[in-house]
């Protein structure tokens, strides 16, 4: 598919021509306990309708094994929280939403190994009771570990590694249906661990783990843009984890979210924070909503994994009513980076909802947008106006194109594939992995086409 024919179909879809308000990424009939014709089913934000003709749901790796053999064209599906068809397929989907055990938790070698689908939000509390955390989280805990490492997902801290950074080793099937153990230290474990989904489909996965420790969050409004440039490298680097939001306006950004570790001396940041003001009470990013599903602030400790997303478990994210995108860009050209976006403000504001701007510790995933880079990572939460965001989205491209841009891979971006092709130095052997892998082409769709594949 060409870049412009998806880009229309996606239009189409966002206005919700053809989406029922009633279907979601898993289709309730009970039926589709091993495969059947699907009605419209939409990822979780139903700006997307899937393709896919037949939903799988297997329940073990030797069933995930077995439809691989049997089923041609075929994808792995997750929890529906990307923004594109990276988890589509011209005929099946396999999905991993009942493979979602604790497999066992290593103590002595601090790992916990867990099936696929698990998501972080239901493994978080079983590793605190065992007094064990991770060492990072997402700002949404609902989405499963194969996918967030698949695309790269991260969450924040100037010395923490994205959420595969934590991946000691993965199992997998091939399109032979082959299982695939690979673990770190294997030069193709660095190709497979964000993947994209083009190598196969993960069924297993082993994380490091560390003792639990706990979480401070403290939410300061209205910080200058002239401070934020004066002292860009103190401020992103002020807890464990840190978060700008803003709406590219007032020469301001409005909140900053500074989560720190309570294990760590921690010294009083007081009522002024570089010339932002303490918060008086919980916030949402969007000030104007309400924060009772926002994980708490004004300073009050809690387990990590109460803090370290900006969300709680416990609630259904709304869906329907945004899209994302998000670019990284070197951590040293960050705060150019964000001062060529904030340029474009005019632009930007009357379709935004909020921007984060956060950081990420380089890794050496082949795929990953931190690949051999320290990341600063600019996210736009859009609202659900794609004809105005389709045009905003190259826009924001070209004017981060200067510091090698590279998008998050499962949300809406326009670069072209040759510019992912420069900017990706393993590339050409990630390809020959996916070759390796997957001969006959089974997880071949049209996003790698339009993305990664040369012919």
């Amino acid at each position: 598919m060409k870049r412009k024919t998806f880009l229309e179909l996606s239009s189409a879809l966002a206005l919700g021509g053809i989406i029922s308000p009633l279907s979601g990424c898993k289709n309730e009939s009970p039926e589709m306990e091993t495969a059947s014709t699907t009605v419209p089913r939409t990822n979780w934000a139903k700006n997307y309708t899937y393709r896919a003709e037949k939903l799988h749901l297997p329940k073990s790796t030797a069933e995930v094994r077995e439809l691989v053999k049997q089923l041609d064209q075929q994808k792995a599906l997750g929890t529906c929280h990307c923004f594109n068809d990276i988890a589509d397929s011209p005929k099946h989907q396999i999905s991993t939403q009942d493979l979602k055990q604790v497999i066992g938790i290593d103590e002595e070698n601090e790992t916990i190994t867990v099936q696929a689908g698990a998501k972080y939000g239901e493994i978080a509390p079983i590793l605190q009771e065992k007094g064990f955390a991770l060492h990072n989280l997402a700002s949404l805990p609902h989405i499963s570990v194969a996918g967030a490492c698949a695309t790269g997902t991260h969450g924040s801290g100037v010395s923490n590694g994205n959420l595969p950074s934590a991946v000691r080793a993965l199992e997998m099937v091939n399109g032979k249906g082959e299982l695939i153990k690979l673990q770190r230290g294997d030069e193709r474990f660095n190709g497979a661990v964000v993947g994209l989904g083009a190598l196969g489909i993960v069924t297993q996965l082993t994380l490091d783990i560390e003792k639990t420790f706990g979480v401070r969050q403290e939410v300061f409004q209205d910080l200058p843009l002239e401070s934020l440039q004066e002292n860009f490298e103190d401020i992103m680097s002020a807890g464990y984890s840190v978060s700008l939001f803003t709406d590219w306006t007032k020469k301001l950004v409005s909140q900053v979210w500074v989560k720190r570790r309570t294990d760590h001396e921690l010294v009083d940041l007081g009522a002024d924070f570089y010339g932002a003001k303490a918060a008086t009470r919980d916030l949402h990013p969007i000030t104007r909503l309400s924060a009772v599903h926002c994980t708490e602030q004004m300073g009050k400790p809690g387990p990590w994994h109460e803090r370290l997303p900006h969300f709680k478990m416990g609630f259904t994210p709304s869906s329907g009513d945004e899209l994302q995108s998000e670019f990284f860009v070197p951590f040293e050209n960050g705060l150019e980076a964000m001062l060529a976006l904030e340029k474009q403000s005019e632009k930007i504001f009357p379709h935004l909802l909020i921007s984060e701007i956060r950081t990420i510790a380089a890794d050496d995933y082949w795929m990953s947008p931190a690949y051999q880079q320290k990341s600063l990572a600019i996210h736009f939460t859009w609202k659900p106006e794609w004809p105005a965001v389709k045009e905003l989205i190259p826009m924001i491209e070209a004017e981060l194109a200067p510091f090698g841009v590279r998008p998050h891979w499962g949300k809406l971006f326009s670069v072209p594939k040759a510019s992912l092709h420069e900017r990706y130095p393993k590339m050409q052997d990630f390809l020959q992995m996916v070759q390796a892998f997957d001969p006959q082409g089974k997880f071949r769709n049209d996003y790698l086409d339009l993305n990664l594949y040369d012919n």
